[in-house]
């Protein structure tokens, strides 16, 4: 009888974990302030680069058009993905607090699962959509209408925070018994299920599923897209036609390259502790520097989107030199 109070007392001090211990790059202590200056300038430089965007989008009726409309989503998302992670990250190696709540760190996973999902979708949608512009020019403005691209847009946001809002859900329901340290700079799916003690195999099972589903098939569209894609432009007779083709998806093809790629060797990859900090490490590409090379590449590589740029430019010129004339 003793031996069993002892147990239920033990088990009670085992479920009182309130918070978690975000390491994160905590064992780099000479560097948490160089660390946190360069995640500063990449946060400042990918919200605004991306905000820009999505308002050169909505501004410029030019770009009023299928890509740049995806590109537009992107580059909300991109804003809303880096604003998950990176603020934690900044306030944890400016003031060495690396605790977060246990629902806190349950949101984190919701918003983060949910736009990975909706990033993967709207990736393939925008590989689709280059498809068409290139393999199916004559039948491009009936297959790639307003409608169609925000059925598209919609699908993929609804149905990517849907899915991972039901696992989050999950996940908060469960028993956390220790130990409390993540090993990692953010909430991921994986280590936090490690921490629970409660029975996760229908929760893993049905995860597993719904991430097959959500990110499988737009894999696998995005493959298949851009075989078709360069299939075509090898078959255009002119080196300059090929070259003018391929510019118009080649800063999509980068995008792609480099977030599916991080992204499917860190999960791929087994967890063990000898490549854990290489996991951490990959893991920066997919949360942190693709939501950069977004407006950097659409920007510095496509011609519309500098000319869209340099209108906004002038046009704030103007606007301030006739406010001051009109002081005046």
């Amino acid at each position: 009888m003793a031996d069993m109070e002892r147990w239920t007392g033990d088990w009670r001090n085992q479920t009182s974990i309130t918070e978690f211990i975000l390491l994160g790059f905590g064992d780099l202590k000479e560097l948490q302030i160089p660390l946190f200056l360069m995640f500063l300038v990449i946060y400042i430089v990918t919200v605004a680069g991306n905000i820009l965007i999505a308002a050169l989008v909505v501004a410029d009726q030019h770009l009023h058009t299928p890509m740049y409309f995806f590109l537009g989503n992107l580059s909300c998302l991109e804003t809303c993905y880096s604003s998950t992670i990176l603020p934690r990250m900044l306030a944890s190696l400016l003031t060495g607090d690396r605790t977060i709540s246990v629902p806190g760190c349950v949101a984190q996973l919701d918003f983060f699962g949910s736009l990975v999902a909706v990033e993967c979708c709207l990736l393939s949608a925008m590989s689709y959509d280059r498809y068409l512009a290139i393999c199916k020019p004559l039948h491009y403005a009936a297959l790639m209408n307003g409608s169609i691209c925000f059925r598209l847009a919609a699908g993929s946001w609804v149905s990517g925070f849907v899915a991972c809002t039901v696992t989050a859900c999950w996940i908060s329901q469960m028993t956390f018994c220790g130990p409390d340290e993540i090993d990692h700079f953010f909430c991921d799916y994986t280590p936090l299920v490690k921490l629970s003690c409660s029975d996760t195999r229908l929760m893993v099972l049905v995860t597993f599923l719904f991430s097959s589903i959500l990110t499988l098939p737009p894999f696998i569209l995005t493959l298949a897209s851009y075989v078709c894609i360069i299939a075509t432009i090898h078959r255009i007779p002119s080196t300059a036609g090929r070259q003018k083709t391929f510019s118009t998806c080649s800063s999509h093809l980068i995008v792609v390259t480099l977030y599916y790629g991080t992204l499917i060797i860190v999960y791929l990859l087994p967890d063990t502790d000898t490549l854990r900090y290489l996991h951490k490490v990959l893991s920066l590409f997919y949360t942190v520097l693709t939501p950069l090379a977004n407006p950097l590449i659409y920007s510095l590589r496509n011609r519309e989107v500098k000319e869209a740029l340099r209108k906004a430019a002038s046009e704030a010129v103007n606007f301030r030199t006739n406010s001051k004339l009109f002081c005046m």
